[in-house]
């Protein structure tokens, strides 16, 4: 796995750290899970990564068959124009999502039980699944690259602990600072709640950017043509 596709996967794992659902529900259980705090937010969070984990693993797996039966179609110059078309269409995309009206945000848990923070962690990855495009565009450069599990492996498991780093960060910010950062958790609530639809525009644009980028990168061979 050449160092070009690492830092394409990298790129996308901290693109996927900006998630407002996983942030959000962050930041409501610092403000009101009090003394069991650690136990429901990580459960949470390992929730959440675990879910990713396996999904990226059965995506990788489940398309052998078909990676097989394509041979060596997939890595031809033809698939990666169909790959910067896609990354392209990302990112015209990224424009025209109106951002005026907020989207709805992602429920909170109201109950703080250790399965209700499951429940809730698997609720969140199959709302966001369909609209996780960094890490589905990650998975499709790892497919692509054909390499072994050895490799591509401990690559989404790198992924999966980078997304949830950030609100891991939060929670020792918390502990350091406890009450003294409780208002700016609050305004940082009600900007996610409020500005969801613009936040999905800058992923989406970001993400198409990488996959164009990944995709001329091979076509030009050494990367001369999109030097950045």
């Amino acid at each position: 796995m050449t160092a070009e596709i690492l830092l394409t996967v990298a790129g996308l794992a901290l693109l996927d750290t900006l998630s407002p659902a996983t942030i959000g529900v962050t930041i409501y259980l610092l403000l009101t899970a009090d003394r069991r705090l650690a136990p429901l937010l990580f459960t949470y969070l390992g929730t959440v990564a675990a879910f990713y984990f396996t999904l990226g693993v059965a995506l990788v797996l489940g398309l052998d068959v078909f990676l097989a039966a394509a041979g060596d179609a997939l890595n031809t110059r033809t698939s990666f124009w169909i790959q910067a078309v896609i990354g392209a269409a990302m990112l015209i995309g990224s424009f025209l999502i109106p951002t005026k009206r907020a989207a709805p945000s992602p429920r909170t848990p109201r109950v703080h039980t250790l399965p209700a923070m499951i429940g809730f962690g698997l609720t969140t990855g199959l709302l966001e699944a369909g609209m996780a495009l960094p890490y589905l565009g990650a998975i499709g450069i790892l497919i692509s690259a054909d390499v072994g599990a050895h490799q591509w492996l401990p690559v989404i498991a790198g992924y999966n602990l980078v997304m949830v780093l950030p609100p891991v960060l939060m929670y020792l910010a918390w502990n350091l600072l406890g009450a003294r950062i409780r208002p700016r958790l609050q305004r940082w609530r009600d900007k996610i709640a409020g500005g969801t639809r613009e936040t999905m525009a800058w992923i989406l644009g970001i993400a198409g950017f990488l996959v164009l980028r990944d995709a001329v990168f091979r076509l030009s061979g050494d990367g001369s043509a999109f030097p950045f």
